[in-house]
């Protein structure tokens, strides 16, 4: 999927008005019964299931929370296969509401979207989800994780859902699928691996009595467990046998770094297996989404087990102080919703201090400290321009697309652990 993208000088950016907010909408049968429709022909060939429970205890007037897990494009998709004809608001990012000169945005409000940027103090989020609840009386869908998983597993989640939930009063529901990531991992270029079947399973994880008396810890707890999936691992029990001549393409973009010598951004993902360009070690992603190494030890077979070391490595690193970023960057901006804005090149670094972005020749000097989000917007292969590393506030998003090898799941692993060490007072500024 592409987005507007338009080049600017960064001065006449920062002069644009910003988009002004606007209250939710509730969506109309019209608009969901069309996207229901389209449904059909988005999830062709995916043999869609799911099962339910405990949901005959929700009324079907009752507005509820809907918590979702991130996998691929199909989500949305799938939400409406199951919730129809219920109305419900979609927490989305900002970006996706740009493109026609604000068409776009329209037509997502239409729909019942609310914009939100992605790992941003955002409390007019709050207030916009509570308007849905109380006034429009429709549910919302939100993907806490905010981010696609890149290994299968969860992406840290909010610390403060469980205030939330408590805050907002109404049920909660979960709706995990299975297949959706095996079927289209973000880090394997976009391919579709269509042999995959995508299945789901709806359940009533709270009703309002029940958040009522459980204390902020245990609704936090039980969301952890809720979210507590493996693909790679779910794929393997089910005997899904994946034997698409592709199915490693890009696996470098998680596996950045070398089990067998360590050297990191030397890794090529490529047809059905991963290579280090260092060391020469091959190792085969198997058709039940386990590796196994050409010759020598395996050391890790179950890939998240592999991208959990690179989590401790990367956790040392900032222990030790070595850990640091440090590259030149193409950047873009958004400001409203007409289109992504392209304002030039500039250098961003990386360390225990936070991020500094600078670029435009001298007119951009940005800084962000690392307690100020638990986790990084990064993404691969952004609307089909490039690997991208988002950083930002309520005024200004600053996408960053490295030039050279840069390994932007490395620094979504240190923001993500240089937070945890800084709220455990291991670290201080």
């Amino acid at each position: 999927m592409k987005t507007t993208v338009r080049t600017m000088d960064f001065d006449k950016v920062m002069a644009l008005p910003r988009y002004a907010h606007k209250h939710p909408r509730k969506p109309g049968i019209f608009w969901r019964s069309l996207i229901r429709l389209l449904t059909i022909f988005g999830m062709a060939g995916t043999k869609f299931t799911y099962e339910s429970e405990r949901m005959e205890e929700l009324p079907k007037d009752e507005p509820c929370l809907i918590l979702m897990n991130h996998s691929c494009f199909l989500d949305m998709q799938i939400a409406y296969r199951i919730l129809y004809p219920r109305a419900f608001n979609i927490i989305c990012t900002s970006d996706a509401f740009v493109g026609f000169w604000g068409l776009m945005g329209w037509l997502m409000r239409t729909i019942g979207c609310v914009p939100t940027q992605k790992f941003v103090t955002d409390l007019g989020l709050i207030q916009d989800m509570n308007y849905c609840l109380k006034e429009l009386k429709t549910s919302i869908l939100m993907y806490p994780e905010a981010s696609y998983s890149f290994d299968g597993t969860a992406t840290a989640l909010p610390r403060k859902m469980g205030v939330l939930l408590k805050k907002f009063d109404v049920p909660v529901v979960m709706i995990e699928t299975f297949g959706a990531f095996s079927r289209n991992p973000l880090y394997n270029e976009l391919q579709v691996r269509k042999s995959v079947p995508v299945s789901a399973k709806v359940r009533l994880l709270y009703t309002r009595e029940e958040i009522k008396e459980k204390s902020v810890k245990e609704l936090s707890d039980g969301l952890d467990a809720a979210f507590g999936f493996d693909h790679f691992k779910w794929q393997k029990e089910q005997g899904l046998e994946i034997t698409d001549d592709f199915r490693a393409d890009g696996l470098n973009r998680i596996l950045y770094k070398c089990a067998h010598c360590g050297a990191e951004g030397e890794t090529v993902g490529k047809g059905t297996t991963l290579t280090c360009k260092h060391c020469g070690k091959t190792w085969e992603l198997t058709p039940l989404g386990e590796l196994k190494a050409s010759s020598g030890e395996t050391e890790f077979p179950h890939i998240p087990d592999w991208y959990a070391w690179e989590r401790d490595r990367v956790r040392q690193e900032i222990l030790d102080g070595t850990y640091q970023l440090d590259i030149d960057v193409d950047i873009a901006m958004l400001v409203d919703f007409k289109a992504i804005y392209k304002v030039g090149e500039g250098h961003l670094t990386h360390d225990r201090k936070g991020f500094i972005l600078t670029g435009c020749d001298g007119r951009l000097n940005y800084t962000q400290k690392p307690q100020a989000c638990y986790g990084l917007y990064a993404d691969y292969y952004w609307y089909e321009i490039a690997d991208t590393i988002c950083i930002g506030d309520n005024g200004h998003l600053y996408y960053c697309f490295p030039k050279g090898n840069a390994m932007v799941a490395k620094t979504r692993l240190a923001v993500e652990e240089m937070y945890k060490l800084y709220k455990a007072r291991k670290l201080q500024t």
